[in-house]
């Protein structure tokens, strides 16, 4: 049967739909943390109308999501549901994401305006026909409890290495310090270059994951034919998948989460390079490190998920890593914290970033693999598998809630008032407060709020069996009847 083959998936598929995501890492990356910075401090756009473009850009994007997630459960083809979206999307979203980072020659300042939203919309168009096939096939890969939080590990651990590995090399090869450009991160043709760097790693992440999941093809799920398909018959049934309580949870809580993650990943490179003033070469460090943090997420987030179970796993270790994250910032805002340029502070900072990130991962590594145990529900329900359709639904919610939260990173920016083309050091000391404050109180509030809604998920590790044992009895109930 399909669910004995789907459970043979070894280490080879679980690299395979690990390392599709990397892509969505370089993507992520350099969006949220070299975007914002590279058009309004290096190419003279206002950081308000930027962090604007990027959230109507996600708005737009998100209203994609939801059709292309129903399309891909109901697709029916040789090469199956997913596939056939994974593969027509790479060539789209490396030649969109090329043009990003090279914006046209002598036009710069807000006048890019037009040309930033058009090209972010692109890109992130482009790249939901890939992002949503390809995170809903592990719910088709494996329905077992704790084999999905393995999947996942893999998912998110490539997802944050991989971004951070081109990230690295971004800061120690490309935004190196020139007498032209002065500071690193002002290194206009290291955006550029980076630009083309990136887009080759993601066509690598997207084939890999792509031909490496290809064989696992028959041994997915199919979509049941359903009769004919009228657009008000797809919304009726997206509202009735996305109606289930477990889900909303999720869904709220992944608002706040993703919101959060945005302000922290747009104002990163801020906070190293003016609040800390930490050099290229240290950001590039504390980038690196979080190769360590993954492979402690890989080992901590299925040994917490088997202990404690999904939901008050993700609860604990949730709270702890959203305590500890914005912690120097608060301390250094009071004058506990070493002074800039010291090596201890250096070393506290990558020793909390380890540490803080590493539980961040599993954080989400847990919250990932509980929206995959919905589906077995909704399927009782309703009779349907829409794993397109409840992984949309968070990615439309992190895009979404990141685009708010680059709207809100560049608020905080507007109210500190940091001057285009300034050079760490020369910063005053009550932009670095209002700076400091703003990205510190403003992640507690948001992630705090993102813990709260977690308690509303209601599946346990016995739910989930029972509703695997239920829907067998179903299909073997189903097969007599044909029979």
């Amino acid at each position: 049967m399909t669910e004995v083959a789907a459970r043979k998936a070894g280490i080879w598929t679980k690299l395979a739909y690990g390392a599709g995501a990397a892509a969505n890492g370089i993507k992520n990356n350099g969006f949220e943390y070299f975007l914002l910075f590279y058009y309004s401090q290096v190419l003279g756009v206002d950081s308000a109308l930027v962090g604007a473009t990027l959230m109507i850009a996600m708005f737009v994007d998100g209203i994609t999501d939801p059709i292309v997630g129903y399309w891909s459960d109901n697709l029916k083809t040789k090469l199956g549901r997913r596939h056939p979206f994974m593969y027509g999307a790479i060539i789209p979203v490396a030649v969109a994401y090329v043009f990003a980072w090279n914006p046209p020659e002598g036009m710069t300042g807000n006048a890019l305006f037009p040309y930033l939203l058009m090209i972010t919309i692109l890109v992130r168009i482009a790249y939901t026909f890939y992002e949503v096939p390809s995170s809903a096939l592990v719910a088709e890969l494996t329905d077992d409890y704790d084999e999905r939080t393995s999947f996942l590990s893999f998912r998110y651990v490539f997802g944050w290495t991989g971004g951070v590995a081109i990230a690295a090399y971004t800061l120690t090869f490309l935004l190196v310090e020139t007498e032209t450009y002065g500071s690193g991160f002002l290194n206009v043709e290291g955006y550029r270059a980076y630009g083309s760097v990136a887009a080759v790693a993601i066509v690598i992440s997207m084939l890999l994951c792509a031909v490496g999941t290809h064989r696992q093809i028959p041994n997915l799920r199919k979509p049941q034919d359903a009769g004919q398909i009228t657009l008000k018959r797809i919304f009726s049934e997206i509202g009735e998948s996305l109606s289930n309580k477990s889900f909303q949870g999720l869904f709220v809580a992944a608002l706040f989460g993703f919101m959060a993650a945005g302000v922290a990943a747009s104002l990163n490179y801020y906070i190293n390079g003016f609040f800390w003033e930490f050099t290229p070469a240290q950001t590039g460090l504390l980038t690196v490190s979080v190769f360590a943090s993954a492979a402690l997420a890989l080992v901590l987030a299925p040994l917490i998920s088997k202990r404690l179970g999904k939901k008050k796993g993700a609860i604990i270790v949730g709270a702890i890593a959203f305590s500890v994250a914005p912690m120097p910032v608060i301390l250094r805002l009071i004058g506990v914290m070493p002074p800039n340029g010291s090596d201890l502070l250096f070393q506290i900072i990558l020793c909390v970033t380890v540490i803080d990130v590493a539980l961040i991962i599993a954080y989400q590594i847990m919250s990932a693999s509980m929206i995959a145990d919905i589906v077995e529900e909704n399927e009782l329900k309703t009779g349907r598998r829409s794993e397109g359709i409840y992984f949309v639904g968070i990615s439309f919610m992190r895009k979404l809630a990141r685009g708010s939260g680059l709207f809100l990173a560049s608020i905080v920016l507007a109210a500190a008032d940091l001057s285009r083309n300034i050079q760490p050091g020369e910063v005053p000391a009550n932009t670095l407060s209002l700076l400091g404050a703003g990205y510190a109180f403003g992640l507690l509030a948001l992630w705090g709020t993102a813990i709260a809604f977690l308690f509303r998920y209601q599946i346990s590790r016995e739910d989930h069996e029972a509703n695997l044992a239920a829907l067998e009895r179903s299909r073997r109930a189903a097969n007599v009847v044909e029979d």
